[in-house]
């Protein structure tokens, strides 16, 4: 089975999950998109009410801002994958429970094994604390963690830097030393 074959095979597996109650208050999955064979991924935390509605991953204030960030690597979004730790959306955007996490994170990490990015940007505290362990963006953002052959990137959400100006100025600073990564 090819990449892409796999790729699709899952998505279809993330749109008829049924692993946690989140499928019944759901209006679609977002199992993410983006390249088949990206050198970068981007997780975020969960979908949000514009997600869930397109069910495509990042399409509301926060995506337009992490397009901005992306195309300042001199990249665009087709050139890499987005996606976020839980695949449905919480009611009222709560944060995600524990029992969700650990019932989507399986679908992460075969999105791991089937896109094999380099580089893993987790995108705040829930994406930090659900694949590395327990981190306070605050204290991790802007450092990479080199584990299970790639390496994970940690900086904040851009619904944070939306929220808080300086928290922005220091996303944008973490993307410059993504910049220089990538090489």
């Amino acid at each position: 089975m090819s990449r892409l074959d796999e790729l699709l095979s899952l998505e279809e597996e993330i749109r008829q999950c049924r692993r946690c109650p989140l499928y019944r208050t759901r209006k679609n999955a977002v199992p993410g998109e983006g390249a088949a064979e990206p050198r970068i991924m981007f997780v975020g935390e969960a979908p949000g009410a514009s997600e869930d509605e397109s069910g495509r991953p990042f399409v509301g204030r926060s995506g337009e801002l992490l397009t901005e960030l992306i195309v300042g690597l001199g990249l665009s979004r087709n050139e890499v994958f987005i996606t976020s730790i839980l695949k449905s959306r919480p009611p009222n955007n709560r944060s995600p429970n524990r029992a969700e996490i650990d019932a989507c994170l399986p679908y992460l990490r075969r999105q791991f094994e089937i896109l094999n990015p380099r580089i893993v940007v987790l995108l705040g505290n829930i994406a930090v604390s659900a694949v590395i362990g327990h981190w306070k963006v605050s204290e991790c953002h802007g450092r990479s963690y080199d584990t299970e052959g790639r390496i994970f990137f940690m900086t904040y959400h851009p619904a944070a830097a939306l929220r808080f100006p300086r928290i922005k100025e220091t996303m944008n600073g973490d993307f410059k030393v993504l910049r220089s990564m990538l090489g």
